[in-house]
């Protein structure tokens, strides 16, 4: 079997995607783990089918993880999704709807490509899901070192960890260690924040079933809520990841959605034998 393939990258969180409409996506499912090898394989964070809309949406749209795991959602990837679809005329309107394991995300372009409505923030502990009793402030203990850090779920876990300056100690070491943590029964993405000013942080993400990335579009936007949380910055803030920018927007109140705004590009094309 000869697979079709475009080869994506959003801030360098790079996709393999795939139009699933016409295949039988369970056949190629339990292959994604190969065809993310950087070494044996096409290379890729995860495999992303486009697939039929669901419940009224335009589209839908599934992601494999490079672990072979399947995330609720990806913030980088969706921006990558919008972008093959446009390649295509497919994204023929002002505004895409797509269904995802995270709930139904619209879609809108904009000058610095494209703006995600991403929905509300949770943070609820039980929902995110996680077993502490608050999400706001929670202390931890990794290798003798004292963090606290705040949990959201924007769709997918994340616990986020402000620092005074970041390191490869805490992405690459307490990173996976926080990931597989009891608190957390789905495991958790895991960013450490550094905030430069009001409008602006650095970030840098170990990300559930992939391992540390250069960008991750729903940790961006647990961060700047997070940050938004603890009154450390403004309600529009502009995140610097190790592949590039995000805007972030998000007003305080936690009946309001985030809004996430990047670019996100076509590298190659090809097809690969299964």
């Amino acid at each position: 079997m000869h697979l079709s393939f475009t080869k994506m990258t959003a801030l360098a969180n790079d996709f393999i995607l795939v139009d699933g409409r016409e295949i039988d996506i369970l056949t190629i499912i339990p292959q994604a783990e190969t065809l993310c090898d950087r070494r044996f394989g096409i290379g890729g964070d995860g495999v992303i089918f486009v697939l039929a809309g669901r419940d009224g949406t335009d589209f839908t749209m599934r992601i494999i993880n490079s672990d072979g795991s399947e995330p609720e959602m990806c913030g980088n990837g969706i921006r990558c999704f919008a972008r093959w679809l446009d390649a295509r005329g497919e994204f023929s309107g002002e505004t895409l709807s797509v269904h995802t394991g995270a709930g139904v995300l619209t879609i809108n372009r904009e000058l610095q490509g494209y703006r995600v409505n991403m929905g509300k923030p949770i943070l609820e502990p039980s929902l995110i899901p996680m077993t502490a009793s608050n999400s706001l402030i929670i202390p931890c203990e990794i290798s003798g070192t004292h963090y606290q850090f705040t949990a959201v779920s924007m769709g997918n876990p994340h616990a986020v960890f402000f620092v005074d300056h970041l390191t490869d100690e805490q992405v690459l070491i307490h990173g996976p260690m926080i990931e597989t943590s009891s608190l957390f029964p789905r495991k958790t993405n895991v960013e450490f924040i550094h905030v430069r000013n009001s409008s602006e942080v650095d970030m840098r993400v170990w990300e559930r079933g992939c391992g540390e990335t250069y960008a991750c579009g729903t940790g961006a936007c647990a961060a700047a809520v997070a940050g938004i949380r603890n009154n450390l910055h403004g309600n529009e803030v502009t995140v610097h990841l190790r592949g590039g920018d995000l805007t972030i927007a998000w007003d305080g109140n936690p009946e309001s959605p985030v809004f996430m705004t990047g670019e996100a590009h076509s590298v190659f094309q090809g097809t690969v034998e299964l």
